[in-house]
């Protein structure tokens, strides 16, 4: 006997998690708005067509952005507009994968006009869902470049009007005008019949990109109650007595079946033919060591350097990045500072690992170092068991009050003052790092410091500050 089963598209995730401990079954978007149900449209798409598992969601500024809670597919957040450019270089490293960006009005619209318009020029082979709802959804009903001529927003309060706004942009009409798209269609969301007309094309935009036929992009008009002033239920009439008649609905371009499949090859860069663009040589560059040669508890650090800007964080971390690369470990560095540089706080994040790292943030690093007070109470609790914290106590009071991780307080600062300059604390840090965990060589730390610092005049005493902080641990 037949039966229904009635469950979420596999495209979806099984719970939407928006932050930890908040689980919800249901979407955050408000009643009656149009992308939960172009949400659904795709979600179903991905299963159906069997690609799912290969898929990335590009999201950026707006309503958009929160695509990454509902889809099981990878996710990128990108800035506002760049989501077509971020799209591009997805796609071409990753020619195997469906890439699809799915923007709002005021981003695709506006900020990101050019990112669009060069990548359907191009005829990027990426897919597109671009939701029109005529206004900025998420930042309080502005105007937007789709808002209609005398539609009132929270800056158009008088109607938008042609001579002081221009008309509203019709984006696929724009796109047409180029030779390179292969599929451009506008459709609605306002009742069965064109939510039907809506899943078809969305269909078809992804089949579009898994046959290698170039651009695609579908624009869906979406209700937009919130920010309408309007019930969910008139918004659906609102988008047929308001939007069709200036977006009329239809394809506008659809040259798929005169196109041949386009399908190309993953190109094949490893690390001699990186350093033959570079110009450099292997065995310049390069010392051949093992993990295995550092204490195992000391292997693949996380690391998090925290302080003040004027520290010297950040460039503490570009030292070990770089002589943990002349191994020809991975290596990734990460800074992160408030809008003054010196006298704000300031971080930087760094991974050295012998296998792949699969991101550059460290949320739970296994070595701490502290620079100050404030950044030692902050990062503390994020240290992993048995890690490490370096902190310095020249500027900190109190030790750690962990006692499932190695901790190891140095006066770095105080050690810089006697070398001459409270600038040299970094480099004090870094001997102190590599006499702990044995984790990079002397020899190999003095030729990294020949490439991250500029004045060489500089060099040698920063050499001197890591041999005081090594003899200090």
């Amino acid at each position: 006997m037949a039966k229904d089963i009635l469950r979420k598209p596999g495209g979806f995730m099984d719970t939407f998690v928006y932050k930890p401990g908040h689980d919800k079954k249901n979407t955050h978007y408000c009643p009656g708005c149009g992308h939960g149900i172009l949400h659904k449209l795709i979600a179903e798409a991905l299963e159906d067509l069997g690609v799912a598992d290969r898929t990335i969601m590009i999201s950026p500024v707006g309503c958009s952005v929160f695509v990454y809670y509902y889809f099981a597919t990878g996710n990128i957040q990108v800035a506002h507009g760049r989501a077509p450019a971020v799209a591009t270089g997805l796609k071409r490293a990753n020619p195997d994968s469906i890439v699809i960006s799915y923007q709002g009005d005021g981003d695709l619209a506006a900020i990101g006009g050019n990112n669009i318009l060069q990548a359907a020029n191009r005829g990027e082979n990426i897919t597109v869902f671009f939701v029109n709802n005529a206004i900025y959804g998420m930042t309080g009903g502005q105007m937007a470049p789709t808002t209609l001529v005398g539609q009132k927003t929270m800056t158009s309060p008088y109607g938008r009007s042609v001579e002081n706004e221009g008309h509203p942009i019709k984006i696929v009409e724009l796109l047409n005008a180029l030779e390179s798209p292969a599929y451009l269609e506008r459709t609605t969301l306002e009742d069965s019949k064109n939510i039907a007309k809506t899943r078809k094309a969305v269909r078809k935009a992804i089949q579009c990109q898994i046959d290698g036929k170039g651009f695609s992009l579908v624009e869906v008009l979406a209700m937009c109650p919130s920010q309408w002033r309007v019930s969910p239920v008139e918004s659906k009439k609102w988008i047929t007595d308001n939007m069709v008649p200036y977006f009329t609905p239809g394809v506008k371009r659809d040259v798929i079946d005169e196109r041949e499949g386009y399908y190309p090859e993953r190109p094949e860069i490893g690390s001699e033919t990186i350093l033959e663009l570079l110009g450099l040589r292997k065995e310049k560059l390069f010392r051949d060591r093992s993990m295995s040669d550092v204490p195992e508890k000391y292997r693949n650090p996380q690391i998090k350097v925290a302080g003040f800007g004027g520290q010297g964080v950040l460039l503490l971390g570009q030292t070990l990045a770089e002589a943990g690369m002349r191994y020809g470990w991975n290596v990734s560095w990460i800074p992160s500072y408030g809008p003054e540089m010196r006298g704000g706080t300031a971080n930087c994040q760094v991974n050295i690992s012998e296998g792949p790292i699969g991101s550059p943030v460290v949320d739970f690093p296994t070595i701490l170092v502290a620079l100050n007070k404030p950044s030692l109470d902050k990062f503390e609790e994020s240290v992993q068991p048995g890690g490490i914290i370096f902190y310095n106590t020249s500027m900190i009071d109190r030790k750690p009050a962990r006692t499932d991780v190695e901790v190891i307080g140095v006066p770095f600062s105080e050690i810089a003052d006697e070398l001459g300059n409270l600038r040299f604390a970094n480099m004090v840090v870094v001997g102190s790092i590599l006499a702990k965990t044995k984790l990079i060589e002397m020899d190999i730390v003095k030729d990294a410091l020949a490439e991250v610092i500029h004045h060489k005049k500089f060099i040698e005493p920063n050499i001197v500050a890591i041999e005081r902080g090594a003899s200090a641990v």
